[in-house]
């Protein structure tokens, strides 16, 4: 069949074909920008070095290549460093630490799917004082309608009401429901205990989701009793126990905001902790909640307030999986780690596979949908990027000014655990003192 040509208007158009060529373009691009580097490294320019250039499609409307740079520099290509800001290719994992990266993904992202389960669901609204948060919710969107309407006749409440239920809900799991775990007390005399290491799971506990348990004994010489600390994974075991870290809190917090009829994700740090975003219709935006430390939409709060340094932050839902490390690692240079676990490529093309497994059964619409959101928050990461190092360079450019007024704004310290707990995790930040028995370091 004869080739389309591209200056003939009525023959049909195909994305295909222009999506291969611009692979292959970048491709072309990425291998001439590395052998003119490693040409100047070996202070060469001879034609003995340059590598072969790949062959070009013989289709007649493949845009023309981009030149090789010359002796003379009178035609230069892109640097490697514009380059690598392009769109990336989705590439699937080949190495062994690649693939046990995906394999780990792939493992997360079943955690939020039991906040599907219609029975699990009623369980969590059994135990949720529903009159009172809505009877709060309800205040406080008033509270905001009446403020939005007092700045002009145009302007929209910050939050809608769907937010001010999972505020209060915040405010009760918090204050009254849960409660965090240092040390638990003794079962018998209530005194402070020891830790003393892990022990195997009961088959009970195991049933229930715990997949490490912690072994404490009492201080007391009288008494010296000890105490299990199970890890449940299991919602309906939290609802039960009530109690927990890091893990459990998130957890547990994550399935109730659900309940109440919220859209969840579960975020998972690599550097040992978790949290929960909820999507916000009147911003139409995920948001940043975190039960442990009572906060709401506050994600410079790790890097910033705790001190803690980041690598990977994987928001898992029903609906797949997303890599939101930007949003709460603005600056990578001062608060980032390395991110080494896999290529970025990689990592692409699993949260990808992630997104493709969980939507595969979901209608034309819905997907349609999902799409666009996930086209509007990768705009919104890349503008946290940009406002950081706008921010940058205005602190470069005043910093004289800065130093001299102190207007810089301060993002509070972690207030969960004991202050002892909190430096042996790199997260004592800007939170309070407090003199406590150190727990065990395992797992958030």
């Amino acid at each position: 069949m004869a080739e389309r040509d591209p200056r003939d208007p009525t023959q049909p158009f195909n994305p295909h074909d222009l999506t291969q060529q611009f692979e292959q373009l970048l491709r072309t691009r990425r291998l001439n920008a590395l052998t003119d580097r490693t040409r100047s490294r070996r202070g060469s320019h001879s034609s003995a070095h340059a590598s072969p250039t790949p062959s070009r499609p013989s289709s007649r409307h493949t845009p023309q290549l981009p030149p090789r740079p010359s002796q003379d520099g009178t035609s230069t290509l892109p640097s490697y460093a514009s380059l690598r800001n392009m769109p990336k290719i989705p590439s699937p994992p080949q190495d062994p630490q690649s693939l046990r990266f995906r394999n780990q993904l792939l493992t997360l992202s079943h955690g939020p799917v039991k906040y599907e389960n219609p029975g699990l669901l009623d369980e969590a609204l059994g135990v949720i004082p529903l009159d009172r948060i809505y009877g709060e919710a309800e205040d406080e969107s008033q509270l905001l309608r009446a403020t939005a309407a007092s700045i002009g006749p145009n302007v929209k409440p910050e939050w809608g009401y769907q937010d001010c239920v999972i505020r209060a809900l915040l405010k009760w799991f918090k204050g009254t429901f849960f409660t965090f775990v240092n040390n638990p007390p003794c079962p018998v005399c209530a005194s402070p205990t020891v830790a003393l290491g892990m022990t195997p799971a009961t088959q009970d506990e195991a049933a229930r989701g715990a997949a490490r348990v912690e072994l404490y004994r009492c201080s007391e010489n009288d008494c010296r009793a000890f105490e299990r600390f199970p890890r449940y994974g299991d919602v309906w075991a939290l609802l039960q126990t009530r109690r927990g870290r890091c893990g459990e809190w998130a957890n547990c917090f994550t399935m109730l905001c659900r309940a109440v009829g919220g859209r969840v994700r579960w975020v998972w740090n690599a550097e040992d902790h978790v949290w929960t975003e909820v999507y916000s219709e009147q911003q139409k935006r995920w948001i940043h909640v975190d039960s442990c430390e009572g906060a709401w939409d506050n994600p410079r709060l790790y890097t910033e307030g705790w001190g803690k340094k980041m690598s990977y932050c994987i928001a898992f839902s029903a609906d797949g999986a997303t890599d939101v490390t930007r949003r709460y690692v603005r600056n990578a240079s001062k608060h980032g780690v390395d991110r080494n676990r896999c290529p970025e490529e990689v990592l692409v093309w699993i949260t990808d596979e992630i997104k493709n497994l969980r939507r595969e059964n979901i209608g034309k619409e819905d997907r349609r949908r999902l799409i666009i959101e996930d086209h509007k928050e990768e705009k919104e990461l890349r503008g946290y990027v940009v406002q950081a190092l706008a921010a940058e360079i205005g602190r470069i450019n005043l910093s004289d000014q800065a130093s001299s007024t102190g207007d810089e704004q301060k993002v509070p310290g972690r207030v969960s655990g004991t202050q002892a707990w909190r430096e042996a995790r790199g997260e004592a930040g800007n939170g309070p003192r407090a003199e406590d028995q150190r727990p065990p370091r395992e797992g958030h």
